[in-house]
């Protein structure tokens, strides 16, 4: 007897980067092999839409998400919230991201990622769409925005808080994505977390073409890896793959409201 056929979803995926150029539909459709069957694509900058728009073109099984990325703040400007703005009417589009705060490094200026993340996620409720969020060493100051806002829930991606802030943001209707970072052997806080949160809380991802899980790190991360991450997520949890798959594809299609 065959096994049944186990269905993923990535749920945060740049395949429309220009390090797929040469070979996009060959990763898409060794990925779909595996059994991902659905993949969101968030943007970075404004110059990067027609791009990825064109790119999800190519295939039902990409959902494309609009929207300025804090670490190219100093790319961004007003008129890009404005384009955004008018952009967001296309049907095709899910959710408004990759936006949110990065406090990494002192620069692109803290001050201006706020008031932009703050105008994103304006344009995000009056479309009545999700958001995707990159929160890095910012936790806090994000939340502290998101409780002011009146938001439609969303993805924190590539989560790496406390095991508070997350509760914090399932509170406000976020699901927090993880990916290859938990396959990772020094990953044991990370791998400590996923096992108290909640499972509905949990989306998997893979950011490719960055953060490659283990086995993984000297090469490009690519969707037809979230299987394998998939796995080490279900062995943390104690589940069977096919069960873990079905609770995170059913979390992701919750929060981003797709079919």
């Amino acid at each position: 007897m065959t096994e049944p056929r186990i269905h993923w979803i990535d749920s945060h995926c740049h395949l429309d980067l220009a390090v797929f150029d040469l070979d996009r539909a060959l990763v898409l459709k060794r990925a779909q092999a595996l059994g991902v069957r659905q993949l969101v694509i968030p943007a970075v900058t404004r110059r990067g839409w027609s791009q990825l728009l064109h790119c999800c073109t190519a295939s039902p099984a990409l959902y494309p998400a609009l929207g300025l990325h804090p670490m190219f703040q100093d790319e961004h400007t007003k008129e890009d919230l404005i384009a955004l703005e008018r952009a967001l009417d296309d049907p095709t589009v899910i959710a408004v991201g990759e936006i949110g705060l990065d406090f990494h490094k002192p620069v692109p200026d803290r001050s201006t990622q706020q008031d932009f993340f703050r105008c994103q996620l304006a344009i995000a409720h009056q479309a009545s769409l999700p958001v995707l969020l990159h929160v890095r060493k910012a936790h806090d100051v994000a939340l502290s925005i998101l409780r002011q806002a009146d938001v439609c829930g969303g993805i924190v991606h590539a989560f790496n808080g406390s095991l508070q802030q997350a509760r914090q943001y399932n509170d406000l209707g976020f699901k927090l994505g993880f990916g290859g970072m938990l396959s990772l052997p020094q990953s044991r806080k990370l791998q400590r977390l996923v096992r108290d949160l909640p499972l509905a809380t949990l989306v998997l991802e893979t950011d490719a073409p960055d953060l490659s899980g283990f086995g993984h790190q000297d090469q490009r991360n690519s969707p037809e890896f979230l299987p394998e991450y998939g796995r080490c997520l279900a062995q943390l949890r104690g589940l069977e793959p096919a069960a873990l798959a079905d609770i995170v594809c059913s979390n992701t299609c919750d929060v981003l409201r797709l079919h």
